[in-house]
């Protein structure tokens, strides 16, 4: 009787640390990450950038809550506790990788973009389709499209960029039936739904959609992001690229860090995190920090002077703005 009373006791007392150390939360748990060289992302010509110095990407560490993280978390005063909803918008594990690594790739050709267009290089740029990113719950497309389908058509039609595509979704009536050709699986797939309201003033079909496209340029340029996800890396990227192309000393010697998303036309956009971003590279030794303005950059200025950091803050609303600043 005893042998099977410690039996169960055993047989309890694992089952309760399987799911205090693996049962998954609706929780994701953002915590300090790191700040890496980005010379060590990128090449240009094949050729890796040797000069002195360092431009440094900061990344957050983002974890799957279980029930043991989440008690952990409220013992470190840098960690942030966001819901799923927020972080991944209803998408599986995953989902929520491929959608990193897709805002990852185009995080990555925008920052080519800019940087060849400011060193006066030749490039071009072609568009290959438009991803799936994620589907509204009221979407006809629902249990149709997934993410990472690749749309290649509507209704027969291709389109040459994202924004013609939506335009021509959003001049659809509500109810119409439109055909989504796509690729998954390297297949060739169709499938019809209805165009719903979006907004008062446009239609839809609920799908949010991120252009493929392929960067081609002289010198040719070739990244290796290891397996780093998300938008947040791009403003960085664009200066390591533009340093080697030009080539022009951006550095003079310093540990640089900094994040922001850029777009095509060289706006940096803002990211999460920053709080964090900012402390990962006052450890890494960084004595600069470019940061998004607005938001962002109140949020980075609270840190420094909360934690007492040992770093000035840039604030750059623009690719250019960035490049002036690090060569004053």
């Amino acid at each position: 009787m005893n042998k099977k009373r410690s039996l169960l006791i055993t047989i309890s007392l694992l089952i309760i640390l399987a799911v205090g150390f693996f049962w998954p939360l609706p929780v994701y748990i953002e915590s300090i990450g790191s700040a890496k060289n980005v010379a060590s992302y990128v090449r240009i010509a094949n050729q890796k950038d040797q000069s002195k110095g360092k431009l440094l990407l900061t990344y957050v560490q983002l974890a799957h809550a279980t029930p043991v993280l989440y008690i952990a978390s409220f013992f470190d005063h840098n960690t942030t506790r966001l819901p799923s909803s927020e972080i991944a918008g209803g998408a599986d594990d995953q989902e929520f990788d491929l959608i990193q690594s897709y805002y990852m790739k185009s995080a990555v050709n925008q920052a080519k973009i800019n940087a060849l267009r400011l060193a006066h290089k030749n490039y071009h740029q072609s568009f290959r389709g438009i991803y799936v990113m994620s589907l509204l719950a009221k979407s006809d497309f629902k249990n149709k499209l997934k993410v990472g389908d690749l749309v290649t058509k509507i209704n027969n039609q291709k389109f040459n960029s994202l924004s013609s595509l939506i335009d021509y979704l959003g001049h659809q009536k509500v109810g119409k039936k439109v055909k989504v050709t796509f690729y998954r699986d390297k297949k060739s797939r169709s499938v019809t739904g209805k165009v719903i309201p979006i907004t008062k003033k446009r239609n839809g079909i609920g799908v949010e959609l991120a252009a493929k496209t392929v960067v081609k340029s002289d010198p040719k340029i070739k990244t290796d992001m290891d397996g780093i996800g998300g938008p947040s890396a791009g403003l960085m990227l664009a200066l390591q690229m533009y340093s080697q192309l030009k080539p022009i000393n951006l550095k003079h010697g310093r540990l640089i860090a900094g994040t922001g998303t850029i777009s095509s036309d060289g706006k940096i956009g803002q990211i999460g995190g920053i709080d964090k971003k900012v402390i990962a590279a006052n450890r890494a030794g960084a004595k600069i920090f470019l940061s998004p303005t607005g938001s962002n950059y109140r949020l980075a200025k609270k840190t420094v002077k909360q934690q007492n950091l040992k770093i000035k803050l840039i604030p750059v609303k623009t690719f250019r703005e960035a490049i002036t600043a690090l060569r004053k």
